[in-house]
């Protein structure tokens, strides 16, 4: 499976010959026939029939992520391929099995991952041009992902940096507002006239004076009403 410059061109191959006799045969020629004809989900299935007569056949393994990468399942072309990969004694099959899980990866948009994945590779075969224009554009969405997160990170920074401006105004605001409210409340109290309590005793006492002279009057008028009214009876 090849991945060449930025148009994302995709090869992909399947081993059609088992390397040992303890393949499935059947199973897995019957799944590259499938594959190669564009089947890919009975090829799928005929890797599987491999794979449970033989689990560890790596055969079955690698073209089954194919298949599924074929089926726009990359995430389990990935999980198939990935656990074999380290054990591989053949290096021509595992800098292959590298370069496909970058492609996986890649198409997973995972580009951090893909990165390692063709780097691994090329451990292995140094002169891949394909791997090499794989890493080149992996490395590019990598740096092109870094720079908007990075953009991102400023937008949410200076944000934030705004609220906290605005926040701070709004305090300084209200602390003003209330330092107003307290300096006109403590002018109006100022004032207002302070009456000692001698003074008020005093207001009272006039007061009461008042009201008893009122009431002193009120009787001498009702006293001369009841004398007039004796007056007229006694003619």
């Amino acid at each position: 499976m090849k991945v060449v410059g930025f148009f994302l061109l995709i090869f992909l191959s399947v081993y059609f010959e088992p390397v040992n006799a303890q393949e499935p045969k059947r199973e897995v020629r019957a799944g590259n026939r499938a594959y190669k004809e564009g089947h890919f989900q009975k090829s799928e299935i005929d890797y599987r029939r491999a794979l449970a007569k033989d689990t560890t056949s790596f055969i079955a393994k690698y073209n089954l992520a194919n298949a599924l990468y074929k089926l726009n399942r990359s995430e389990e072309s990935v999980n198939t391929l990935l656990p074999s990969v380290d054990s591989l004694v053949s290096l021509e099959v595992k800098t292959d099995a590298f370069h496909n899980l970058g492609n996986y990866l890649l198409s997973q948009k995972k580009y951090r991952e893909s990165v390692e994945a063709y780097k691994n590779s090329l451990r292995i075969n140094p002169g891949d041009m394909e791997t090499k224009a794989n890493l080149a554009y992996a490395q590019k969405m990598l740096k092109e992902e870094q720079n908007k997160q990075d953009q991102n990170k400023d937008q949410n920074k200076d944000q934030n940096k705004n609220k906290d401006q605005d926040k701070d105004q709004n305090k300084d605001q209200n602390q003003d507002q209330n330092k107003d409210q307290n300096q006109d409340k403590d002018k109006n109290q100022a004032q207002q006239p302070q009456i000692t309590p001698q003074a008020a005793q005093q207001m009272l006492q006039a007061i009461q004076n008042k009201e008893k002279e009122t009431q002193e009057k009120v009787k001498k008028e009702k006293a001369k009403v009841l004398e007039a009214k004796r007056k007229e009876k006694n003619w």
